[in-house]
């Protein structure tokens, strides 16, 4: 680890007096500052901390409204960044991520290879089948939505909270725009998308002991999905017809046209079919299965055009170049 790169931690806290000081005593020596978020905790988490840890790194936020975890999170960054901090970690304080891991998560922005790393508990297998059944199957369809709007189509586990950033990274970011609750993590993937930033999953474990989660998957899949065909809009015309223009920017909606067409000449003539009592013809059939076809070969495409350009040279490289 270099000496030279000044690291933090923020650690959002919200209901989780019983874990928080195990989380704090288990940050290592690499670590220069903790920043406690107190977001408004009825546990008066912040006046805890103060009371029973006798750290000399850490300093409590305050926030006088509840923001969520994403203005949690917000609210450290922008401390870190005031203090000339170069990498900043993200860790939930109900104790389900290991400290131990910081080192592991800030290697890549060190060394170069990326711009913001995040954790992902699906990647071993066998620890899969210790996670909630209820927590594996959202996770896999966020995952799914998240891939199409924020453009990385190589990561997985978007609610996964464990994260670190190069703070150059996070100057950039639009903090006003960001989402400040449980999107947060998914949208903050969309908001680095649109800088070009590099982003590596990071495979780890989980614990599932007695924490509870305040995130409850059936509640939130319905916003989510709204949100995230949003971003996937926004992204779109961000990356394809405003800042860029290639060959992807025709193959999508020429792709869409020709599949909505076939769609559409098919029904009807299936319908008009069924009141006449009479088959289609082959004519009619040719007719609304070729732009069928067509129309999904183009989407194709344009989901591997997408998926090649994902971001790969880190963005704080490219900005100390400069």
């Amino acid at each position: 680890m270099e000496a030279d790169k000044r690291i933090a931690v923020v650690i959002p806290s919200y209901k989780v007096k019983k874990h928080i000081l195990e989380v704090i005593s288990g940050i290592g020596s690499e670590v220069e500052r903790i920043y406690v978020v107190d977001d408004l905790c009825p546990e008066q988490s912040g006046d805890f901390v103060e009371e029973h840890c006798a750290d000399p790194r850490v300093r409590i936020i305050r926030h006088e409204v509840n923001q969520g975890v994403g203005g949690a999170v917000m609210s450290g960054y922008r401390a870190a960044i005031d203090e000339g901090i170069d990498i900043i970690v993200k860790v939930d304080g109900d104790g389900q991520m290991d400290p131990s891991l910081i080192p592991y998560f800030v290697e890549p922005i060190i060394s170069g290879h990326a711009d913001y790393t995040k954790g992902n508990r699906f990647f071993d297998l066998e620890s899969v089948r210790a996670m909630p059944r209820i927590r594996l199957f959202g996770n896999a369809a966020l995952s799914f939505m998240t891939k199409m709007s924020s453009g990385y189509w190589d990561l997985f586990d978007p609610t996964n909270g464990y994260t670190a950033i190069h703070a150059d990274v996070a100057k950039h970011l639009p903090f006003e725009k960001i989402s400040n609750r449980y999107f947060f993590e998914t949208d903050i993937l969309f908001r680095l998308n649109t800088i070009r930033a590099v982003v590596v999953d990071m495979p780890m474990e989980a614990k599932y002991e007695d924490e509870e989660s305040n995130l409850k998957i059936s509640k939130i899949v319905g916003e989510f999905f709204v949100k995230h065909v949003r971003n996937f809009g926004k992204r779109i015309f961000y990356n394809y017809y405003l800042r860029d223009m290639s060959l992807a920017s025709f193959e999508l909606p020429i792709g869409l046209l020709l599949i909505l067409f076939g769609l559409t000449y098919g029904v009807s003539g299936w319908i008009e079919s069924i009141q006449q009592g009479m088959p289609a013809t082959a004519g009619k059939v040719m007719i609304s299965s070729l732009p069928l076809i067509l129309g999904v070969q183009l989407l194709l495409a344009f989901i591997g055009y997408d998926i090649a350009s994902m971001p790969k040279r880190p963005f704080h490289k490219r900005r100390s170049l400069k």
